[in-house]
């Protein structure tokens, strides 16, 4: 199988030696998305919810411009600044997927760019 590199300007570029998502097969993997503003790229970090909210916009511009959804996502990681921002988190994260929920991982850690939260997933593509 050849990997094929993911590329959308409709999220934020990459800030470093790495590409925004790669698909293998019938699989695509996202790198981590901060709440970046693909259009400014300004970090969104003053309130939890809309920083989780952005960070799922620019999973979703991904995995649109690999043709494939949320609902095709089969694996998510989050990572959080708090976990004290784990209800938050949680109350965005579940309008963007509504059935089927993928399988997760969520753990604190420190962010890039002191981050509120991070999102990564692995996704299928018909």
């Amino acid at each position: 199988m050849e990997k094929e590199i993911i590329s959308t300007k409709k999220a934020p570029g990459a800030v470093g030696p790495y590409s925004q998502a790669v698909k293998v097969g019938n699989f695509l993997f996202t790198s981590g998305q901060i709440p970046l503003d693909p259009s400014t790229g300004e970090l969104v970090s003053s309130d939890i919810k809309k920083a989780t909210e952005r960070s799922l916009e620019n999973i979703k511009a991904l995995l649109e411009e690999a043709g494939t959804s949320f609902d095709k996502v089969i694996k998510t990681t989050v990572y959080v600044k708090s976990m004290s921002d784990f209800a938050a988190v949680n109350e965005v994260y579940a309008k963007y997927f509504k059935k089927d929920m993928p399988a997760r991982s969520c753990v604190e850690v420190k962010l890039p760019k002191d981050a509120l939260v991070e999102v990564e997933v692995i996704a299928l593509v018909d």
